[in-house]
Parts: structure tokens; sequence; C-alpha cells
């Protein structure tokens, strides 16, 4: 049975609509419009969230107090975001959130077609991650580009683009924090003190930037009140049902929410994270590269207390990378652990579970970073015991004579 599911899996996969770029393409594109238009005007808060930022840095007011005449919650990107976000501010508002989605997606995929992933690595992702796309798009978060990011820097240091991808992490780091992630890679620079010093260089770029729009005194002020409110965010979210959808959130949930430091599993995912590192000799096998590459997508999520649904696209796209980038041929527990994943951390937020298990299991437990938290935990054992050599080809009739 399982033999049979696996060869029309895979003949199904090998046809031409499958693998033909424009397909995707034109699915993220389609998706894109139709989350801005099923949103607009509903649950559409977070665009304007966004758009307030540029509009408020133009006013010299506030980036993190409420304005309820505008918008529920309160920001909590950095001032630079104010920039990113400038050629959809100017837009009428339904316009603008069209083509916020639209670039949204846009980045993701050509991060992931423009990098060092083979023609059906690129295709397995962008398949795979669909439906944790459109969820992200329901709540136009930028975690879809964090994704891009995040993958993006990796392929430029691979590629010796080590200027441009310091820019990338600088820039996510700007605007979400997340983006620093990024200076994992770092190890695997052929020019790193070519890299410290791109980081410099756009750290000032970047601090200064908003200041175009806005005044130097008022941009250094929005720095600090963004570190406050990153702080006071953080508190909120260890008792949020909507955020802490991490390894961190789910342990918590499961022991009734005890008064303990997230440290005490912090502390010992860090040291996992970064065992690998010391096994220097596979650092030259791009097998092993790519699965730290994946370490890092799925740690961001795994172990951050502001994740939420809409954060799972960088995780997914990191189970992708860690099933593909292996050099050994995965077996059928690997396979039932990503459909385990597809079922859970992707469907969980969907209309495939009736109302009453996702809110009383799936939410109320963050068991969608369970399926994630295994893979990566099954990560960590493969970089530290397994060889990334590549596997030798198999010669054809007649090379080799």
């Amino acid at each position: 049975m399982y033999t049979t599911i696996a060869t029309k899996a895979k003949s199904l996969f090998t046809k031409p609509l499958f693998r033909d770029r424009r397909t995707i393409l034109w699915l993220w594109l389609a998706l894109s419009v139709l989350a801005a238009l099923l949103k607009y005007n509903r649950t559409d808060n977070n665009y304007r969230i966004f758009r307030g930022v540029f509009w408020h840095t133009v006013q010299g007011t506030s980036l993190y107090e409420s304005y309820p005449a505008e918008y529920f919650d309160v920001n909590h990107y950095g001032p630079f975001f104010s920039l990113v976000i400038a050629p959809f501010a100017l837009m009428p508002i339904p316009l603008g959130l069209v083509f916020w989605c639209i670039a949204l997606s846009l980045t993701l995929y050509f991060a992931v077609t423009r990098s060092t992933f083979s023609s059906w690595q690129q295709m397995f992702v962008l398949w795979f991650c669909s439906e944790t796309l459109l969820t992200s798009l329901f709540m136009q978060q930028f975690n879809i580009a964090i994704a891009a990011i995040i993958i993006a820097s990796y392929a430029l240091i691979e590629k010796e683009r080590d200027f441009w991808a310091a820019c990338l992490i600088v820039l996510g780091t700007f605007v979400k924090l997340y983006g620093i992630v990024g200076l994992a890679f770092f190890f695997f620079s052929r020019h790193k003190g070519k890299f410290v010093l791109s980081l410099l260089f756009w750290a000032v770029v970047l601090f200064v930037a908003p200041m175009i729009i806005s005044s130097p005194a008022y941009v250094v002020g929005q720095y600090h009140a963004w570190y406050v409110c990153l702080i006071e965010k953080n508190g909120e979210n260890l008792a949020s049902v909507a955020q802490n959808i991490s390894a961190l959130g789910m342990i918590r949930r499961m022991l009734g929410n005890p008064q303990y430091s997230d440290l005490l599993i912090l502390a010992p995912a860090l040291v996992l994270f970064a065992l690998p590192y010391l096994r220097f000799k596979e650092w030259r096998n791009e097998g092993f590269r790519m699965t730290l590459l994946a370490s890092v997508l799925l740690f961001t999520v795994l172990f951050s207390t502001g994740s939420e649904s809409s954060s799972y696209i960088i995780a997914l796209s990191g189970v992708c990378v860690w099933y593909f980038a292996a050099p050994w041929q995965r077996g059928k527990a690997d396979i039932w652990l990503l459909v385990f994943v597809f079922l859970l951390s992707s469907m969980g937020s969907s209309d495939l579970y009736p109302r009453a298990i996702k809110r009383e299991y799936i939410q109320a437990y963050s068991l969608k970073a369970l399926p994630c938290l295994i893979v990566w935990l099954k990560l960590c054992w493969e970089m530290m015991t397994k060889s990334y050599l590549p596997r030798p080809q198999k010669l054809t009739k007649g090379q080799g004579e």
C-alpha cells in the first residue's frame, strides 16, 4: 500500500502542470488577491497598522501608541518599516492591501527560485507551503518576507555575495528582529571580514534611512520606544492564545502555565542548535549547510514567544529544506513525519478540523508546534551523527568505460 501511494504521488508531481514554475506563480498571485479581497474591511487590521507606521512617522507621532480610530492593537515593527510599507501606504487602502499581499508572496517566491536549491526542491517548497502561505496572507503578515530574507541571506552567502546578504539580515532585524538569525550563516562565509563590515555599513544606513521622512531625534526616540514595546509584548505573549504558538508555548500550556522562566527550555535548545557547528569537516558539504538553514528556519518559530499561526510559513519552509537536504534516501518514517507536519502544523488552523478540536486542543495547547519540534529534534540528531557527504552518482550504461 505504501509503495503504491508513493508511486502515485511521484507520478502526479512529474506532470508538467506541477513542474512548471508559472503554475505555482499564478497560484500564489491568485491566493494573494483572494486573501486581500476576502479580508478587506473585515480582518485587514494588520495592514491598517502597517500603513499607519508610515503615516505616523511622517506626522511625527508615536509608532507604539494605540490609535483606536484607525485600528485596534498596536504596532510592533521597527521604525525602518515605515519605508518598507511606504509605497503601499500611499495607495488607497483596497489597492495597497492587494499589492502588499502580492509583494509578500513574490518575495518568498523569488527567494526560493533564486536560491541554491535544485528545480525540484524549489517546486517542493512552493507547493508544500501554499496552504500556509494563504494563512499568512489572511493576516497580511511580514512573516512571509522573513522566511524569504532567511533563505535569501543563506543563498547569497553561498554565492559569495556577502554585501547583499548583510543588507537582508540587517533589514529583517530592523523590521521584526527575526532577521538577526541570518547571522547563523556567518561561519559559512568565505569573506568574513567583508561580511562584518557590510553588516556595520547597512546597520548605519538603515538606522538613518527613516530620517528622510522624519527627523533624527524622532527616529532615535522611536527605537527606544520599540525596545520598551517589545519587552512588554513578550510578557503579553505568554498568556495569549493567539501568540506563543511555539515549543515554548506548547510546553507551558501542557504544564498548566506554571511560573518558570523560558530560559529553562531556551538554554538547552540553544546548545542543541549550536552543537552541529563543532563538526567542522561537515561544513564543506552543501547538504549539511542546507540542513543548518532548515534548523534556523525552525528554531526561529519554535523558540519565540511571538510565534503565531502566520509564522509557520517560516517553519514549514525549514521542514521542506530538512527533508530534501539529506544526501541519503528518506525512509517511511520521515515521509509520515512530513505528512504529520502538513496535517497539523500547516492545516491546524483550517476547516479540516471541527472548531471544538481547533480551540480546545490545537489552539489551547499550541499543538501546531509539535510536528515541527519533532522534525527539529530529529534534524539536530542527524546533524550530529550522520555524514553529509554527497552520494556517488550512479553510472549510466556507457559511462566509465
